[in-house]
């Protein structure tokens, strides 16, 4: 009786872990959308009804990373080898736009029968990268895996599974699928972490090598710079054509200029903010 006793509690305990226990993760339906998000706690890719992006002929002064960041995504469409890009440097210079408007462009040039399929994961659940991985790997269509705004603190220690990933992990990286990040630092790591690591270190050399060779792991570094005064007016004045803003020329740069010395900076992300809201107060709407 003893033992029908423990093996009904053992049975009971079993069914309730089970139903805690979440699902295991259905295959996507990757038809629902060309961009998605991934959810690490439900190992869930969620579809993005409208992707939030402008065209790439508006993206203006970053014409070199452009052009570099697009021709390897056509070779990566085709299934050539590609790299693994980290696009860093000034905010507001279109980083993360042009990631997304790149994804456009090559979807729109269908140089392949796989689908190009864009996949945003959050800082936050860069350590669930394995776990996207397998949801991805063998399937036919191909993925940009675009993480924004990545960076670590002193306390994070996830940048070691990332490297591994990007290229020494022992699967590696699955042909099917890139990685792309944006950030506003060069090497991810913030300076005062590579100090203390130096500061600690028996071989301080070793250290620092390490926290620097994440950064390696990227084969392409697309660099963002400040733009200057005629490049800042020519963003403008892209914007305010294609939306048919009519406003003449000189009073357009002199508000232009006003809007960017309140914001301390100029910038595509600047440009555009002065674009709403000089839209917005002509009642234009921007479509």
């Amino acid at each position: 009786m003893a033992d029908d006793a423990l093996k009904a509690l053992m049975s009971r305990i079993a069914d309730a872990l089970e139903r805690q226990s979440p699902p295991p993760p259905s295959a996507p339906d990757l038809a629902a959308a060309e961009a998605f998000v991934w959810h690490a706690d439900r190992g869930w890719l969620e579809p993005v009804a409208r992707v939030n992006r402008i065209e790439l002929e508006l993206l203006l002064g970053i014409e070199h990373a452009r052009d570099t960041l697009l021709e390897n995504t056509r070779r990566f469409a085709r299934s050539l080898p590609a790299n693994n890009a980290l696009l860093w440097g000034s905010r507001g210079m279109g980083k993360s736009s042009l990631v997304k408007a790149v994804h456009a462009r090559v979807r729109q040039e269908q140089l392949s029968t796989a689908a190009l399929v864009l996949v945003e994961i959050h800082r936050e659940d860069i350590a669930s990268l394995p776990g996207l991985l397998t949801v991805i790997r063998g399937l036919d269509q191909r993925f940009i895996l675009f993480c924004d705004d990545l960076s670590f603190d002193a306390q994070d220690s996830s940048y070691k599974s990332l490297k591994a990933l990007l290229e020494g992990g022992i699967e590696g990286r699955p042909d099917n699928a890139v990685f792309y990040a944006t950030s506003n630092r060069r090497h991810l790591l913030p300076r005062e972490m590579i100090e203390n690591e130096r500061s600690t270190a028996i071989n301080p050399g070793d250290a620092v090598e390490e926290k620097i060779s994440l950064s390696d792991r990227f084969g392409l570094w697309l660099g963002f710079h400040p733009c200057d005064q005629d490049t800042y007016f020519a963003i403008v004045e892209t914007y305010a054509a294609r939306f048919g803003i009519a406003v003449p020329v000189a009073l357009l740069h002199r508000d232009a200029n006003e809007w960017s010395i309140t914001r301390g900076a100029r910038s595509g992300r600047v440009a555009w903010q002065f674009i709403q809201d000089l839209a917005g107060r002509l009642g234009r709407p921007l479509t």
